[in-house]
């Protein structure tokens, strides 16, 4: 294969043995397909017909009266469709900003968007992707490489440019598997562990407003003999504190005369990780490595129950606090979390979302009720959608209006005989309605429901429901009247 952007070239001729060999046009390299001028039009075809082929088989089983509920199909696409789809995002993603692919990407889209908030086929994309809150394909998959590219060190966020990222550590770095450590831990109650002879170390982490901190406790006979606390930047985690801790607590045992330690943690997912053998994460590959080089020590590892009235618990609870408060000091530990790398990087993805679905001219309906994008999910991921709410919400449905534009009813008007019935005016305007919409208003509180204050009350959690069950109630009526 000749891959250039040259529309005019010489075409090399490739004997092997005195057999010409043919070039091709495009190739597949571990489920990629390479075409030669790279545009990945070949790739993003293939994807998009796999994910269409998964919609038929769940459109057989999804109806908006009847099947699968809305749950199932948004998890269907984000643990099936999306991998799919983003497979090898990093190698692909720039062709992406080209408008066919946008357009291949938002036609798989828009049959799982429609069938997760039953609405009708003609609703606008725009539309049914907020209610379904799913993020636009083509943002996700700039996201993923994003990620990707950040994670091997090929590219940075710009607010984590002087950012350290914590990264994996890499197998070359890792000891062989014959030699790797055997380490576990037991689980305790309520009983404690009385071995005069042993050290008993309490570790623990915290986060709060203030901060993150870590803190390590060593006690002999009930009195404690050494504390250590310890800050981490703000952006870090509590497993990465209570790891730390861990840490912290395995290297001050390894430097002390006594041998016998026991080591106390309420963290079991911290625990587990150095209990296992395949965690890569730098502090438990640190932590692994410095009991492998200790043999002699004694250092068992348990966990406890936190907040059970274990003094030495307490104590190292009390230590991590008051961690998170020193903010004098440059933080002991200062790597940036994947978990923190992704929120930034999709509270980016976020914002390009909102400022798209702001801008695009469809979904009028549905930005009267949702005018942003971001505060649209925590208002739809409270809401059960039925068609006769999302007839509502799109302004696609059983009105006269929406039934006159596509000829299947002659006049637009509504009953009333003083507009033509749209969502507006069923809602805020119709006579017919006045009883219900009378009742609304008192039940809410408001003078007067309408378009410019629609959208404040339904963001209200307390008027929300009470606002809903109107318009499902309206809804149906009108469409029980244009059947």
């Amino acid at each position: 294969m000749v891959i250039t952007n040259k529309i005019k070239y010489d075409t090399p001729r490739l004997e092997i043995n005195g057999v010409q060999i043919g070039l091709a046009s495009k190739i597949k390299i571990l489920g990629l397909t390479i075409d030669n001028k790279m545009t990945f039009g070949e790739h993003t075809a293939e994807v998009a017909k796999k994910a269409i082929n998964i919609y038929k088989q769940l459109a057989k089983t999804t109806k908006v009266s009847w099947g699968l509920n809305s749950d199932i199909i948004r998890t269907i696409y984000t643990a099936v469709v999306e991998p799919v789809i983003l497979y090898a995002a990093s190698a692909w993603s720039p062709s992406v900003s080209k408008l066919y692919i946008k357009k291949r990407l938002d036609s798989v889209q828009r049959g799982f968007a429609v069938k997760i908030c039953k609405a009708h086929k003609t609703a606008s994309l725009n539309s049914v992707r907020v209610l379904a809150e799913l993020l636009p394909l083509d943002l996700r998959v700039v996201e993923e490489a994003t990620l990707f590219k950040i994670k091997k060190g090929h590219d940075t966020l710009e607010v984590l440019k002087d950012v350290e990222i914590e990264l994996k550590t890499p197998y070359q770095n890792t000891p062989h598997p014959a030699k790797i450590p055997q380490i576990s831990y037991r689980a305790l109650a309520n009983e404690e562990v009385n071995n005069e002879d042993k050290i008993h170390v309490y570790t623990d982490g915290s986060k709060t407003s203030e901060g993150v901190g870590a803190a390590v406790t060593f006690w002999r006979n009930d009195r404690e003999i050494l504390k250590h606390k310890l800050t981490l930047a703000g952006f870090c985690s509590v497993y990465q504190a209570e790891l730390l801790a861990l840490n912290k607590a395995v290297h001050l045992a390894v430097r002390r005369k006594e041998v016998g330690f026991n080591i106390y943690s309420d963290s079991r997912s911290a625990l587990d990780a150095v209990s296992r053998s395949r965690s890569l994460n730098p502090l438990v590959t640190e932590i692994r490595e410095e009991l492998g080089k200790h043999p002699e020590k004694e250092i068992k590892l348990f966990w406890v129950k936190a907040h059970a009235g274990r003094e030495g618990n307490e104590r190292a609870d009390e230590l991590a606090k008051e961690a998170t408060r020193n903010h004098k000091n440059r933080p002991t530990y200062d790597r940036c979390p994947l978990s923190h790398l992704k929120r930034l990087i999709r509270a980016g993805t976020l914002q390009k979302w909102a400022t798209r679905y702001k801008n695009e001219p469809t979904g009028k309906i549905t930005k009267m009720f949702l005018p942003d994008a971001i505060a649209a999910h925590k208002i739809t991921r409270s809401i059960k959608f039925s068609s006769a709410l999302t007839q509502i919400l799109t302004g696609h449905g059983g009105f006269s209006a929406y039934l006159h534009r596509f000829k299947l009813k002659e006049s637009p008007e509504c009953v009333c005989g003083h507009a033509e019935e749209d969502v507006p005016h069923i809602l805020f305007d119709c006579l017919v309605h006045l009883y219900n919409r009378m009742k609304l208003e008192k039940q809410i509180n408001v003078e007067r429901i309408d378009k410019s204050n629609i959208a404040l009350e339904i963001a209200n959690k307390e008027k929300r429901d009470i606002i809903i069950k109107y318009c499902i109630e309206v809804g149906m009526l009108v469409n029980n009247r244009n059947k």
